[in-house]
């Protein structure tokens, strides 16, 4: 892309949007300027009636509709098709962020932001708003899981994970070279994963072309041996309760373990 980005700042909080539109006009890969300001949704949805925007970084809380919903407005209202090219939500409140990939958001930044992280997010953009229309196309076969960790939002493909286990108060993602811990518990997950993975345990789903094998083995547990899946590439075995061992064995009926 050629021009400078148009960008729209929207936040309610005067200051706020100050040192957004410094961190904008600093921002020279890709170039960008600051096409307008809005104080509140109902005030971006007049400026967008009016004007296209690159991009828009939004706040999530603020007086009247949130930023989630103004988002939905504007993948949703013919009106506006056209006027915004991505969205990249900026906010103090990581608690958001599945929701806003929901909607479709390049990115999620939360507050305070850095200059470095600010230009990523505006580079993702740029590519995104480049890429023809025809060529556009899913990140992969399945979406992806939103992981907040420590304020840092990580987008891992559904198609890299492993196994999703409830331990605790957390849930445990693993891929084949990352452990990382989500605040959704399964039963929330599990119709988002639906035909891909099984439900191997009450605390567990596994991704089947990750099972390798279904034997019975010492568990290492009070009820000794038991049935369990081994998950490639880790070479962990996991616990299949009995309960679920029917709906495993069927599932995998199809597939060379």
């Amino acid at each position: 892309m050629t021009s400078a980005l148009r960008v729209l700042i929207v936040d309610d909080e005067p200051l706020a949007r100050l040192r957004l539109s410094s961190l904008v006009q600093e921002c020279a890969d890709p170039p960008c300027r600051v096409a307008g300001e809005a104080g509140d949704p109902a005030s971006a949805l007049a400026w967008l009636a009016a004007h296209d925007a690159d991009v828009v970084l939004l706040d999530i809380q603020m007086p009247g509709a949130s930023g989630l919903q103004l988002a939905e407005r504007l993948r949703a209202d013919a009106a506006y098709a056209g006027r915004v090219g991505a969205i990249v939500f900026v906010t103090a409140h990581g608690e958001h962020a599945l929701h806003a990939f929901d909607v479709e958001a390049t990115d999620y930044l939360t507050k305070p932001v850095r200059r470095e992280r600010l230009q990523q997010a505006l580079k993702r953009a740029a590519q995104r708003l480049a890429a023809p229309a025809t060529a556009a196309a899913p990140e992969d076969d399945g979406g992806v899981v939103v992981v907040n960790e420590r304020g840092r939002v990580i987008r891992v493909p559904v198609s890299e994970v492993l196994y999703l286990k409830a331990e605790l108060k957390y849930v445990t993602l693993r891929t084949a070279s990352h452990t990382h811990l989500l605040d959704e518990s399964l039963t929330e997950l599990e119709p988002r994963l639906a035909g891909r993975f099984i439900r191997i345990h009450r605390n567990a789903l596994v991704a089947k072309r990750a099972v390798r094998a279904l034997e019975r083995r010492a568990l290492g547990t009070d009820d000794g041996e038991g049935w369990a899946v081994r998950v490639a590439p880790t070479d962990e075995w996991l616990a299949v309760s009995r309960r679920q061992l029917p709906a495993v064995r069927e599932a995998l009926a199809g597939d060379a373990l």
